[in-house]
């Protein structure tokens, strides 16, 4: 299985050097793109955006939700499930263990809300704010940092042609029944990302760098009443052919001081993919398409046209310690990244997680880099045939899953970084989309059950499957339990995630939504062929215990919409998306609604309808 399948050696380190001025950029632009102009558009990533048109509606005169006995004073509560420790990712529902907010209706991207409630003590459940944006901007994302809430809006001007912009409004919220906007910023281009650590926040959006009427628009940033264009001598770049060109901006600000400046960096990439941030870095991957289109325009078409052939992956890392930023380093591997899970840092070294073809053959590697972004170890050419369904390191051990008709679980040694090394795998039926760490010797993977074809070279994604696999003989891993939800059909924002899964393995819980779909063995007769693909039949949380030595096991479920799905509209805001607790309460939050469940049981002790 670990058989080696060898890549080529084009990948390596590069210098960021800064234009001189804006005739410079023009021209690197001009001659580095890699085919027409029609191509010579992308993202790009710029920082902090507050938005303007806001409206406040007060709750708080509102009645009380179901009341109830179990109040208490402090108490612990979950908070987002992210992928580094003290790097906060912002989500459509956090809590500070007092306070819920929640980001509603931002799933058609035209208009929507946050919600404000009191959440604990239970006996106080209710709506205490809601914040509204005006049409065309859609709150997307938050954090909570003390009486300070962010807020992250997309803007998508439909009534003009002007470009999307990303918005940030920072709220204080001492009093939440009355949030006050202190800040807002607004960049040209789409919101691509964004992290807090400790009070800083950072965030990375997208503005094209067009070719258009001979010249290149630069990325404007507009704070309050105040915009400037950002000088082409400000931004960072490296010698890169692509298809096109982005302005990524990373920017960030202090939450607690309202009236100190951002910062901000601008760097001219590809249009970035992926984004990775440790403590003291920010990682921008951009999957490069330059070679792969340069060699279609001035050759023959290939035989066959792989979505991955010729491409590789550009890795750029900004330095990053208290608001300040830093473009540091620019180097590239070949393939392509899954999402941030293929991404880590460790000791002072980046790890990264690839799917790369190779005489139109898939092969998956790992690549070990230095802080100056050049290659010291690598594993290549992984399960041919195969391409990574989800990765995760831990320290000195990295986990990749791999899927073409049965899931290889590699596990992989990191301890050198010169010399990783595949220690061992293991074959189990399905593949594993989510890797969450139970403990040192323990992994969760979250995935789907799959059958393989009577025709063979591919299988048939069945129901969900949880699987606990041990690793404590590196070896030789082996699952050692296994849970499944529903027949093919069966989703969960929770595959696609990580932000969707509670999880704490002090109480041995894990909460995830799920779309539970039933295949009618009756139209076939009694037989139903694994390709069958089943009908929703069920949406909410499943409640499970989850344990190294346990195993997994059901403990409830918890829905918002009764028995079975209807089917119409009305069922979609009432659709569990996330799921968090306070002491000893599960809260169980859809668009349309706020449960409160004793965790003991899953009674519902409140609710609070979000109208």
């Amino acid at each position: 299985m670990a058989a080696t399948m060898m890549v080529s050696d084009s990948y390596g380190s590069a210098n960021l050097e800064r234009f001189t001025s804006y005739a410079d950029l023009l021209m690197f632009v001009q001659a580095n793109t890699a085919t027409a102009q029609s191509w010579a558009k992308g993202g790009g990533l710029s920082l902090v955006s507050f938005g303007t048109g806001v409206s406040n509606t007060a709750f708080g005169a509102l009645p009380t939700a179901t009341s109830s006995i179990y109040d208490s004073l402090a108490v612990p509560y979950s908070t987002t499930n992210v992928q580094v420790a003290g790097v906060d990712e912002a989500d459509i529902v956090k809590t500070d263990g007092t306070y819920i907010y929640v980001v509603r209706g931002n799933a058609y991207g035209i208009t929507g809300e946050v919600d404000i409630l009191q959440g604990y003590p239970v006996s106080q459940a209710r709506l205490l704010a809601r914040l509204n944006w005006t049409e065309g901007k859609s709150p997307i994302g938050l954090f909570v940092n003390g009486d300070k809430l962010v807020v992250f809006v997309s803007v998508n001007p439909y009534s003009s042609p002007s470009l999307p912009k990303s918005e940030v409004d920072v709220f204080n919220v001492q009093d939440r029944s009355s949030p006050l906007l202190v800040r807002n910023v607004t960049v040209d281009g789409s919101y691509a990302g964004s992290r807090m650590i400790g009070s800083y926040v950072y965030m990375v959006s997208s503005s094209p760098a067009y070719l258009q009427n001979g010249g290149v628009q630069l990325p404007t940033i507009t704070s309050g009443k105040v915009s400037h264009t950002v000088p082409a001598s400000d931004v960072y770049y490296s010698k890169t052919t692509d298809v096109s060109y982005d302005f990524t901006t990373i920017a960030s600000f202090d939450t607690k001081n309202d009236f100190a400046q951002h910062n901000s960096q601008t760097i001219l990439m590809g249009s970035t993919s992926v984004i990775y941030v440790s403590t003291n870095s920010i990682y921008l991957a951009i999957t490069n398409y330059g070679s792969f289109f340069t060699a279609i325009s001035t050759g023959p078409m290939p035989a066959i046209m792989s979505p991955a052939s010729g491409q590789d992956t550009l890795l750029y890392r900004v330095s990053i310690a208290d608001g300040k930023i830093e473009a540091a380093a620019q180097g590239s591997v070949p393939g392509v990244l899954l999402n941030q899970f293929s991404l880590d840092e460790y000791n002072g070294h980046l790890r990264v997680a690839t799917t790369s073809w190779v005489n139109n053959v898939q092969a998956n590697n790992v690549y070990v880099l230095d802080s100056s972004m050049a290659v010291v170890g690598k594993i290549e050419g992984m399960a041919p045939g195969e391409k990574i369904y989800s990765a995760r390191f831990m320290g000195d051990t990295g986990y990749i899953v791999t899927f073409e008709k049965v899931d290889p679980l590699f596990v992989i040694n990191l301890t050198d970084p010169q010399s990783p090394k595949v220690l061992g795998w293991l074959k189990t039926p399905g593949f594993s989309d989510y890797l969450q760490p139970l403990d040192q010797n323990h992994v969760l993977g979250i995935g789907k059950d799959a059958v393989e074809s009577e025709q063979g070279g591919f299988a048939w994604y069945q129901g969900m499957k949880l699987s606990v696999f041990d690793v404590t003989n590196l070896t030789g891993p082996v699952e050692t339990s296994t849970y499944y939800i529903g027949d093919r059909g069966t989703t969960s924002p929770a595959l696609t995630d990580q932000k969707a899964v509670l999880y704490d393995g002090s109480r041995n819980l894990l909460v995830i939504p799920v779309t539970v779909a039933k295949v009618d063995a009756s139209q076939y007769g009694g037989q139903p062929p694994a390709s069958a693909y089943g009908t929703p039949v069920w949406q909410g949380a499943y409640v499970l215990n989850v344990s190294p030595e346990g195993g997994i096991s059901l403990n409830g479920t918890v829905t918002h919409i009764g028995s079975q799905l209807t089917g119409n509209s009305a069922d979609y805001d009432l659709y569990v998306q996330r799921a968090l607790y306070v002491g000893d309460f599960l809260y169980t939050i859809s668009d349309g609604q706020v449960r409160v469940s004793s965790l003991q049981g899953l009674a519902t002790v409140a609710m609070v309808a979000l109208p």
